[in-house]
């Protein structure tokens, strides 16, 4: 990844507690913890979501973030997620969600670099699984490197979020995590964004997984350039590689009304130095609510040895 990316500091979170806590209830959760030191130590799979959670300050009346930010978090949280990358998170959304994840740490930044609170392309990741190397963000445009840019027709500053982690269950392996939001207006800066993503991911000397809304379907022209094949780079879809046959239902942005029509937009992409084991939609609801107005995507992986 190219050291010239920007560095801000991140934040952190504290002691992971398992989704065994609604049965068990704490004293129960620390035993097991105790003897089995830590979820899914025994294993080798990568749990990774990828979440646009919708963003908090939206006046989405009955769907507001405070209508709904205990379903969306126990929709994680009933995942577990190793890797998770959400979209448009606000600084209280991500807090919100260290709290009721625990055990992972966060690494995010606002898009444009003199807010302190505006949108993230948020990353949280399990703390007993990997140990941080290395953090960045770059914007999607023309000049990746310079805070708040943007180019092309795109309506607003586009970012990638990455970090880099040792997986202390497999120490040789480095993994770099990435999670994105490309442009939901401009159609040129879609097609460029997945152009330079690309060509990001073809300087990595690692196995990857990217995460993101990208705001355009299975097929289009930036899903092309970003997925299709070409020299050098081999993408995985992770959803694609579960599910060979393209389906009428499996669209992503559910406007909060639980539609399934349209677009699969919300993507997990990895290199193949991982494989894919599992994918899913998440439809989970309660009483006809949603947690935000995307279906989260999901995906377990795990590390190939080809």
């Amino acid at each position: 990844m190219d050291r010239a990316n920007v560095r801000l500091p991140g934040r952190s979170g504290a002691t992971t507690v398992s989704r065994w806590a609604r049965v068990l209830g704490a004293g129960g959760v620390l035993a097991i913890w105790a003897l089995c030191g830590g979820a899914g130590e025994g294993d080798d799979e990568l749990r990774v979501m990828s979440f646009n959670v919708r963003l908090g300050v939206a006046d989405d009346g009955d769907n507001s973030w405070q209508h709904r930010k205990e379903l969306l978090a126990k929709t994680a949280r009933d995942f577990d997620p190793d890797l998770l990358g959400t979209q448009e998170t606000y600084d209280f959304q991500a807090a919100y969600l260290l709290e009721h994840l625990p055990g992972r740490a966060y690494v995010g930044w606002p898009r444009q670099p003199d807010s302190s609170d505006g949108e993230e392309c948020g990353i949280l990741y399990r703390t007993s699984r990997f140990e941080k190397r290395d953090e960045g963000q770059f914007w999607l445009s023309d000049t990746p490197d310079v805070p708040g840019s943007k180019s092309w027709d795109s309506s607003l500053p586009r970012i990638v979020t990455w970090v880099e982690l040792r997986d202390k269950r497999r120490p040789e392996r480095r993994l770099v995590f990435l999670n994105t939001h490309f442009d939901h207006r401009g159609q040129e800066a879609r097609l460029e964004s997945a152009r330079l993503l690309r060509k990001r991911l073809e300087g990595l000397n690692a196995a990857w997984i990217v995460t993101g809304d990208f705001n355009c379907a299975e097929a289009s022209p930036p899903y092309v350039a970003l997925v299709g094949e070409g020299a050098g780079l081999t993408v995985v879809d992770s959803y694609r590689a579960a599910h060979p046959v393209r389906e009428d239902d499996e669209g992503t942005g559910n406007r909060f009304t639980g539609r399934r029509s349209g677009g699969r937009i919300d993507w997990i992409l990895h290199s193949p130095g991982l494989e894919t084991v599992s994918a899913a939609i998440d439809r989970s609801e309660e009483k006809g609510r949603f947690p935000s107005d995307h279906f989260p995507v999901t995906a377990v992986l795990r590390w190939s040895d080809h």
